[in-house]
């Protein structure tokens, strides 16, 4: 975990309310790190609905796999994540983990192992001991407290050098509910759904089937448009819980996905969780400076998507932003290797309000001197307009610098 706050954290963190039917504890495990926690679990009462979406690696993390066979469940009673180890590509030892993990959580809360969820991050190869954790889920199980998500967000962290935390209400009926959520994040980011971990929560009373949908939908519009370096992760969860308490507020029961008393919720849904997206994005590694990507004029809002993630995922293109250069020969490059329909003297791009380029040469109206003042902010917007077509898009990234290698370099010793 780096030392350095990113410079793109947020000044302050959000008070976060409680959530009925929602408790929380982590501890010192010593997994890997030394006097933090890296162990945490959330302890839901009877009842809760469970949606999540994984990793489409195909070399997903045990704990991956675990969750994925009882997500057709559709209930939950605990959620347990470690940091340090992510029991990935560990054989038949990280199935052995995940299995006792589960059988230790179950006991724990008097459930089923169907209704324990897992999640792991860190370093992969590295068999995980459940033995050196395992034991405490009974004693965090029975002091988990309703408030303790920023010390649950910090439980969760790897290279991390701030915790995500974001909270929202909606209206649900008659009824104001509440949703937070927590994500870590800060490399092996680009999203194939979904991307790092991320955990949500609320009293909505909405059924399985439905969460499923709303969170799917959601995360293509969210954690599917962020990238830090073009990796996806073995161990990508999101995973959204609905503990259905609200209900005894008024809040209506909600089967269908296309009933109309869901608008208000999906909304704030979709903003927490890009919200959450865009903070894993500000803590890149070594990240100096936010940038946003936007392509419009293409042919399809997919071939957008692609076109703009190609210039997101550009090591020349970020590390360009990171030297404050507004080197927009890099964004044609990037635009002209991604396979998709583009015509070079049709192309415009502006950094920010300033258009650098117009049908295939540098535009007329150029000035240097604004446009490397315009450079020098941290948060950069690049737009690339085709003139093929309506498809739109937009992704957000970071730019490449120093400290990237140097946390990568020295990840495992």
């Amino acid at each position: 975990m780096s030392s350095a706050v990113s410079p793109l954290a947020p000044k302050r963190y959000p008070k976060m309310p409680k959530i009925e039917g929602v408790r929380i504890a982590a501890a010192e495990a010593g997994i890997k790190y030394r006097n933090r926690k890296d162990l945490m679990v959330m302890v839901f009462d009877e009842g809760t609905e469970a949606a999540g979406v994984f990793t489409r690696s195909k070399c997903p993390s045990a704990p991956v796999e675990f969750c994925r066979k009882n997500l057709p469940g559709g209930k939950a009673r605990i959620l347990v994540v470690n940091s340090g180890n992510a029991n990935a590509f560990t054989g038949r030892r990280g199935r052995e983990s995940t299995e006792v993990t589960a059988r230790a959580a179950a006991k724990a809360v008097g459930a089923s192992e169907g209704e324990v969820f897992l999640a792991s991050t860190g370093v992969i190869g590295e068999p995980l001991d459940a033995g050196r954790f395992s034991h405490l889920l009974g004693e965090l199980a029975k002091r988990a407290e309703p408030g303790a998500w920023e010390e649950a967000a910090r439980a969760i962290m790897t290279t991390d050098t701030y915790p995500k935390l974001v909270t929202a209400t909606a209206r649900l009926g008659d009824a104001e509910v509440v949703i937070n959520g927590i994500a870590k994040g800060a490399g092996m980011i680009a999203p194939d759904m979904a991307t790092m971990l991320s955990f949500v929560a609320t009293d909505a009373p909405i059924a399985a089937p439905v969460l499923q949908e709303l969170l799917s939908k959601s995360t293509a519009k969210s954690f599917n448009t962020v990238t830090v370096d073009s990796d996806t992760s073995t161990s990508d969860t999101l995973m959204l819980f609905a503990t259905g308490k609200a209900a005894a507020r008024g809040a209506p029961r909600i089967t269908k996905a296309t009933d109309p008393r869901l608008s208000g919720f999906r909304r704030a849904l979709g903003k927490l969780l890009k919200a959450l997206a865009l903070q894993v994005v500000r803590d890149g590694e070594g990240a100096r400076k936010q940038i946003e990507i936007t392509v419009s004029g293409a042919k399809s809002a997919r071939s957008a998507k692609r076109i703009a993630l190609s210039i997101a995922n550009s090591p020349l293109v970020k590390t360009a932003v990171a030297g404050e250069d507004a080197n927009w020969g890099r964004v044609v490059m990037a635009v002209g290797k991604a396979g998709e329909p583009a015509e070079r003297d049709l192309l415009s791009i502006w950094f920010g309000d300033h258009r650098v380029a117009h049908e295939g040469e540098r535009d007329p109206a150029y000035s240097e001197e604004q446009v490397s003042a315009y450079m020098k902010g941290d948060e950069i917007e690049i737009c690339v307009d085709l003139g093929l077509g309506r498809g739109k898009a937009t992704v957000w990234t970071c730019d490449l610098t120093k400290e990237y290698v140097a946390i990568n370099g020295d990840y495992r010793s």
